[in-house]
């Protein structure tokens, strides 16, 4: 890794203690190496095509212009740019909530890998080449009306964001981080760690527009306390390879976790979603729904696990994936798995890959609407189902409008 090594470590800077744990975590990755298909995370994954080689550490860059960010930044209680990995810190937001860097956090050396901090190479790969932290603190009972939205603008080169929310006892925020800009060569591995105190309310969305030959590898953990609530929102719609890691210990007695995510695949991309509903604690309960569609040659990877451990007993687990192919040549692979040692529980999951309804295509095109027009209807119909079961209506509205964008472009090509 010639462009990504100690040297580059050097030259970040910061507090000793965060100097150590670049050292720590890029030794760690180094003993890991990169992950390969033979794990079952990665399997059916490109991965063994990433060349690090190729890529130096982003040192600077500029903002991206997106009309797509228009509508947060309207609704926003307060917007962060991170550019190249590097914000401007601290920002006000209202009392009980701090947003700043985890150099100038009395908690900071401590605060990193609290929750993702398991032996995983790119969370290691993170740790060590990250600029700085962003760290979102949110005092007992505190309820923010307006979103946090975190605009990450990515170019050329690598860049290795890092977010921590923490919401205190019955606080209630939500948190938005958007991801646009990168070209070919750009290489974007964020980690997002989210601790919810008990009996509070976290919503929150992680929307990716990169350029649609960029790597993007995230990996997202959330620990959910008693009678805690995390409702997230993943969507994927950039990317040449565009990977979601999503991973929810519901660690108190209660604890929810709701999950809807989707990607929309054109051209040769490659969308992959693995996630975890961990249950510790009993009475907890997780429901996922993620639904993606293909075209082109594109392929669409979707894993997910729900573990139910000893002692959490009157669990309920809800895994649902759907899968739209709307070409031969497009590709999804679905693996739902369960792994339950408690017997009095709830588990479902549901799993399908399939191309549109041929009576739902028939009906539309037998009064008179054109084969293209009646796929584009039943597309839309397809990913407004699941924006409409979301929390979260402004990146829904986002997500949404960028989904009609990509689906009139396809349609006059």
């Amino acid at each position: 890794m010639p462009s990504l090594t100690t040297d580059a470590v050097a030259a970040l800077g910061g507090p000793e203690w965060l100097t150590e744990r670049r050292q720590s975590g890029l030794a760690a990755f180094e003993r890991l190496g990169l992950p390969s298909v033979q794990e079952e995370v990665w399997r059916y994954s490109p991965i063994g095509d990433l060349d690090l080689d190729r890529f130096s550490q982003v040192q600077g860059g500029q903002a991206v212009t997106s009309g797509l960010l228009a509508p947060l930044q309207t609704i926003a209680g307060v917007v962060v740019d991170v550019i190249g990995g590097a914000f401007s810190s601290p920002l006000e937001v209202k009392s009980g909530v701090s947003v700043g860097s985890v150099t100038d956090h009395p908690e900071g050396s401590v605060l990193l890998g609290s929750i993702a901090g398991d032996n995983d190479a790119l969370i290691s790969l993170n740790d060590g080449l990250l600029k700085d932290a962003l760290i979102i603190d949110v005092e007992k009972a505190v309820v923010l009306d307006a979103p946090i939205v975190i605009v990450h603008h990515t170019t050329s080169g690598a860049t290795f964001p890092r977010t921590v929310v923490r919401l205190g006892d019955g606080a209630i925020v939500t948190v938005l981080e958007v991801v646009v800009g990168g070209d070919a060569e750009t290489l974007n591995v964020p980690v997002t760690e989210l601790c919810v105190g008990d009996g509070a309310n976290l919503r929150y969305g992680s929307l990716q527009f990169l350029d649609r030959s960029a790597w993007h590898l995230s990996t997202i953990g959330a620990r959910v306390g008693r009678d805690g609530t995390v409702a997230q929102f993943t969507a994927g719609l950039g990317g040449g390879y565009d990977r979601c890691r999503s991973d929810v210990e519901l660690a108190g007695q209660g604890a929810a976790s709701i999950l809807r995510s989707t990607y929309l695949g054109g051209g040769d991309q490659i969308h992959d979603l693995r996630t975890k509903q961990d249950h510790v604690a009993p009475k907890t309960q997780s429901d996922l729904l993620c639904k993606g569609a293909v075209s082109g040659t594109a392929r669409s990877i979707y894993s997910g696990l729900i573990k139910i451990q000893k002692g959490a007993m009157r669990s309920d687990a809800r895994q649902t994936n759907h899968n739209l192919v709307l070409s031969e040549s497009a590709h999804a692979d679905s693996v739902p798995n369960l792994d339950i040692s408690e017997n009095d529980v709830r588990c479902s999951h549901a799993s399908t890959v399939g191309p549109i309804n041929e009576d739902q295509r028939y009906y539309l095109e037998s009064r008179g609407i054109s084969p293209a027009e009646t796929e584009q209807l039943l597309v839309r119909g397809f990913f407004k189902d699941l924006l409409d079961k979301t929390s979260l209506p402004v990146a829904t509205q986002v997500v949404g409008d960028a989904i009609e964008q990509r689906l009139a472009e396809e349609g006059k090509a």
